[in-house]
């Protein structure tokens, strides 16, 4: 393997279908199938909940436009890691980098295989959870491996093979998940109500005794859920360095994925609101197996699992795609391992990083504490999303030359309106989990001294960077001008 240089980038062999398809299959998960029970929980009506579909997908769709004007002016490998670099500097981008390899990524990683597990368990019993293949108390704790456990790991195994072999291979397995999900969705909403059993009177309040009730606080919790059933948008920019013409491609990619999942979204909702009465979808753990068993019988409700257990398999991909190229570009500034900057010699993959991530996640799996990890970081992964959307403000303030073939529209007043929302969920998130936000931060913060370690090196890989190619420097930014 060799170590990359500015003349050894990434292929960029991903077309607008693919980044399209990297944007649809990153933000549907398994959530989908599942937080409209507890949506509608929280608000007691349905035609509120609904409206709080197209709030979120409104919110997200404003961040979507702001990072396709971040992406058009830093078409590279990196996506977010680049914008906090260059717009809050090395120490905001390295810490970024290092929630992500530690938890946020990983653990969210780990939870989404365990979820793919579960639901192909569901749909082929003898893979299922049920069947324990170890157990044992230690130290207090009880430990248990199972079958579940172990066909969460192999799935990580396989999808990170795939996409050390080819990054055109990992597209054609989103291209697949995204085409089910939309096609899926297009033909169970299509016969649901053509043929299914459902009934328009379900979008009428009821007063029933098991009826879900309206609270300011279900509210809150509503608002919490939907935030992070639209999130995965970001992967398509850290993929960037590999999407052709990505300074027209990335944000048309944004824009359009996004669009497509919140007309999706507001049909699978509809779509269960009509199959099951509030009081009962309320009550559903799996909302999708339900409705579709109200609607048809209880073995179509068995084959919405496993299109929910290959949906969760197209997210997991895109995850582990987008990771390895944060971790890429910390190593090609100096301040991660070395080895991860090195890409295969004939795959032009990141070999490494993708092999170190694998193997993190599956250590996670084994041992079942990506779930703890995940509660403490929620807080730290929430502020991210108010760092993307500021680094437009700085960025229009300290490169105001720095070319913009798109501009987010409607800047400032969206934007703005986007940090006001953000900021409200860091707050509330911080004061309903206190305690786990801040244990989360200090964790994240044990990553300084390696920054500080790695100091050293970042310096004299920039200044020789700068020697080498000076005409190549952007006026102000301290890095080579991107081409894309």
């Amino acid at each position: 393997m060799r170590i990359a240089t500015e003349t050894d980038k990434f292929a960029r062999t991903l077309s607008l279908f693919d980044a399209v398809m990297l944007v649809v299959s990153g933000i549907v998960g398994a959530s989908i199938f599942i937080v409209p029970a507890d949506v509608l929980r929280g608000v007691g009506n349905p035609l509120l909940a609904l409206l709080l579909w197209v709030v979120v997908g409104a919110i997200t769709l404003i961040v979507g436009l702001v990072c396709g004007e971040l992406g058009a002016m830093f078409p590279e490998a990196g996506g977010q890691y680049i914008y906090f670099r260059e717009a809050f500097g090395g120490f905001a981008s390295f810490l970024y980098g290092w929630v992500l390899f530690t938890v946020a990524n990983s653990a969210g990683l780990a939870a989404m295989a365990i979820v793919f597990a579960l639901f192909l368990g569901r749909a082929i019993p003898s893979l299922s959870a049920e069947h324990v293949l170890y157990a044992k108390a230690m130290f207090g704790v009880h430990f248990e491996f199972t079958r579940g456990s172990l066909v969460a790991i192999l799935s990580v195994v396989l999808l990170t093979a795939v996409n050390v072999r080819s990054v055109k291979l990992a597209a054609w397995v989103q291209n697949l998940t995204g085409m089910v999900y939309l096609g899926m969705v297009a033909i169970i909403a299509g016969l649901g109500f053509i043929l299914g059993r459902g009934s328009w009177s379900h979008f009428l309040p009821h007063a029933a005794a098991h009826a879900p009730s309206f609270s300011m606080h279900g509210v809150g919790l509503a608002l919490i859920v939907l935030i992070f059933t639209y999130d995965g948008w970001s992967y398509v920019t850290w993929a960037a360095g590999e999407i052709e013409n990505a300074r027209r491609n990335l944000p048309l990619a944004l824009i359009i994925g996004i669009l497509l999942i919140v007309g999706t979204y507001l049909l699978v909702n509809v779509l269960f609101m009509y199959a099951l009465p509030p009081e009962s979808m309320a009550q559903q753990t799996t909302v999708a197996e339900g409705a579709v068993t109200a609607m048809f019988s209880a073995t179509a409700g068995k084959w919405v699992s496993l299109f929910i257990a290959v949906v969760c398999g197209g997210a997991m991909s895109g995850v582990v795609l987008g990771g390895a190229r944060i971790y890429y570009c910390m190593a090609k500034d100096g301040v991660f391992f070395r080895s991860m900057g090195y890409l295969h010699p004939r795959w032009n993959t990141p070999a490494i990083g993708l092999l170190a991530q694998c193997a993190w996640v599956v250590l996670l799996i084994a041992s079942g504490g990506y779930e703890e990890l995940l509660a403490r970081f929620v807080f730290m992964i929430t502020l991210t999303y108010v760092a993307t959307v500021g680094a437009v403000f700085i960025l229009r303030r300290t490169q105001p030359d720095r070319p913009r073939p798109y501009r987010c529209p409607g800047y400032p007043w969206l934007p703005a309106a986007y940090l006001l929302v953000a900021v409200g969920l860091a707050l509330s998130t911080l004061l309903s989990r206190p305690g786990q936000s801040l244990t989360g931060l200090g964790l994240a913060l044990l990553g300084i001294p390696l920054y500080l370690g790695f100091g050293r090196r970042s310096r004299q890989l920039r200044a020789a960077e700068e020697a080498a190619t000076p005409s190549a420097v952007m006026p102000g930014s301290g890095y080579p001008a991107d081409h894309g």
